[in-house]
């Protein structure tokens, strides 16, 4: 039985899409527990229907909630009765195997690193959303954790995005590329040409530089960047996939003919949605922390928080920090 331990405040549509998430998450899969930490008031009023899954259900009342104006750093430190905060000591007990939070990503960040806790060998963590490349998926890490990078950082980065995709994804040799401005190696600026180097001797299939144009072309499972650089993907794929999908949409309605074309293609261009959607994927996983951690989107709906629960779970099964930790040992030996 594996237990998530989920922050129901946490989100533009919480409580309602959080516990409705997690009701999904539990009918999908009986091997789960969940607990729902927050107002407990609020969570019990949306538990009416639910008898089949209840026994596996907890709910605990927490008095504080860290919203996106609060100081990360400071809200973790002082709102010792949040979802997040207790969450985060959950799993570093052992009490939970993985944490969900659609909440403050900066409070996720803080509490990853205060009170669950780096992996031995890791200096910051990332965040690395699964995107698409139109096969299947690529992680993109960093996506905005860390602004500000050095070299060993991006080392960091690629043994963990590796260790996910081979634990959670099922792929044997992850291919791991540098994002830059040029295929070339000796192009870029100062942070990612001193990364280079580094990519070459670290024990991980590096396939070198890969441009912005090609992030989406599957040249590679495994996408470093700095957190400026992949946030600046990340918002520029779900925005040009949103206009793309709105501009179909208008032109598919605007004349009769169109529209029994469309009527046509309905079956395919609902499987295309799904594979453009995020809310398939359901987060973020936090790498490089103690523990199982998805940090899910703010505006997440209730299957975008079941699809982040079922990413949890199976980052707790596959072993994905104890993987990280064997494989950064292995770096600083050879090294």
């Amino acid at each position: 039985m594996t237990h998530i331990f989920l922050d129901v405040m946490g989100g533009d549509n919480a409580p309602g899409c959080t516990v409705a998430g997690a009701l999904e998450a539990l009918r999908e899969n009986r091997d789960l527990c969940v607990t729902l930490a927050g107002d407990s008031a609020a969570i019990e009023a949306l538990l009416k229907d639910c008898d089949d899954v209840k026994s596996r259900l907890t709910v605990e009342h927490c008095g504080e909630t860290i919203t996106n104006h609060d100081a990360p750093v400071m809200a973790v430190r002082q709102k010792k009765d949040s979802a997040i905060v207790k969450g985060m000591l959950a799993v570093h007990d052992g009490a939970a195997d993985g944490f969900v939070s659609a909440g403050s990503t900066g409070a996720v960040l803080a509490g990853g690193m205060f009170r669950l806790g780096r992996i031995d060998g890791i200096d910051r963590p990332a965040l690395a959303p699964l995107m698409p490349n139109g096969k299947d998926f690529f992680l993109l890490i960093d996506c905005g954790a860390n602004v500000d990078c050095k070299p060993e950082y991006l080392q960091q980065f690629a043994i963990m995005g590796d260790a996910y995709m081979r634990c959670v994804r099922g792929v044997k040799q992850p291919r791991v590329a540098l994002l830059n401005i040029g295929a070339e190696a000796e192009k870029g600026n100062q942070l990612v040409k001193e990364a280079y180097p580094l990519l070459e001797k670290t024990p991980v299939r590096f396939v070198g530089n890969v441009e912005g144009r090609d992030v989406a072309a599957d040249l590679a499972d495994v996408i470093v960047a700095d957190g400026f650089a992949g946030n600046l993907v990340l918002k520029s794929m779900e925005g040009t996939a949103a206009m793309l999908l709105g501009m179909m949409k208008d032109e598919l309605m605007s004349t009769t003919r169109s529209k029994i074309g469309a009527l046509l293609a309905k079956p395919a261009f609902k499987k295309l949605k799904k594979r453009m959607d995020y809310t398939e994927v359901g987060g973020a996983p936090l790498l490089g922390v103690k523990g199982a951690v998805v940090k899910a989107h703010g505006s997440s709906n209730a299957h975008a928080i079941a699809c982040a629960i079922r990413q949890a779970v199976n980052m707790h099964q596959g072993g994905v920090a104890p993987a990280i930790e064997k494989a950064l040992a292995e770096t600083l030996k050879s090294e």
